[in-house]
């Protein structure tokens, strides 16, 4: 393999959460006087970590969420993740086969360790992650689009980052790998192309990841 790791963004490339996350995310905020499309919600947070949402509502309105957004919104989440979140399609082969091959790979993602986990058992992709192999936005503060959690992630795992590959669906997470120095492979089963523009390579189907990254 051309690469010595593999980053995965989590939402919408291993667990099949984005349509969930934003149709909640999308009527919290229009509950709360801000209204919001679920097509919205998914051009303006998908990919992002918490805060984006919080400064994007303060700059664009000047009023700020509730102090306990964060913690109503991830309550109402995890309860839909119990009853509706799969894995995506294709996703415990290509880390099946990654293990078998001896490569080595971990999750970069803008939710925090707890949504990473609650997916990861949910969906029974947790038999894949130790977590030696999880990273958070949580862990350095500043979301994607910024390169920070991807170089925390490389450097972790004692890689450079010319060595990694990214696998987003999001295009701050394509600016994010790019900022960083990494080759990105972008996931379009959700996104539309164009809006992944900058990504190294474009796929729409999980199960031809590993024989691009060859």
């Amino acid at each position: 393999m051309r690469y010595d790791l593999v980053i995965f963004d989590n939402d919408g490339v291993l667990v099949d959460s984005e349509p969930i996350s934003n149709r909640l995310l999308a009527a919290y905020l229009t509950e709360l006087g801000h209204p919001t499309s679920y097509e919205d919600s998914i051009r303006d947070y998908m990919g992002s970590a918490m805060h984006r949402v919080h400064e994007l509502v303060l700059e664009r309105t000047g009023q700020r969420l509730p102090d306990d957004f964060d913690d109503v919104f991830h309550t109402r989440v995890f309860a839909a993740f119990a009853a509706e979140l799969k894995p995506v399609a294709g996703a415990a082969e290509v880390l099946a086969r990654l293990a078998v091959d001896g490569v080595p790979y971990c999750v970069a993602s803008s939710g925090s360790h707890e949504r990473i986990r609650v997916g990861h058992r949910t969906t029974g992709l947790d038999q894949w992650f130790d977590a030696s192999r999880i990273f958070s936005a949580q862990d350095v503060g500043r979301g994607k689009p910024a390169p920070d959690l991807f170089l925390y992630a490389a450097e972790r795992m004692g890689v450079a980052p010319e060595r990694c590959a990214v696998v987003e669906d999001s295009p701050l997470g394509v600016r994010a790998a790019v900022a960083a120095g990494m080759d990105v492979y972008g996931f379009t089963a959700m996104t539309p192309a164009e809006r992944l523009a900058g990504a190294t390579q474009l796929f729409a189907d999980l199960g031809q990841l590993v024989d691009l990254l060859e």
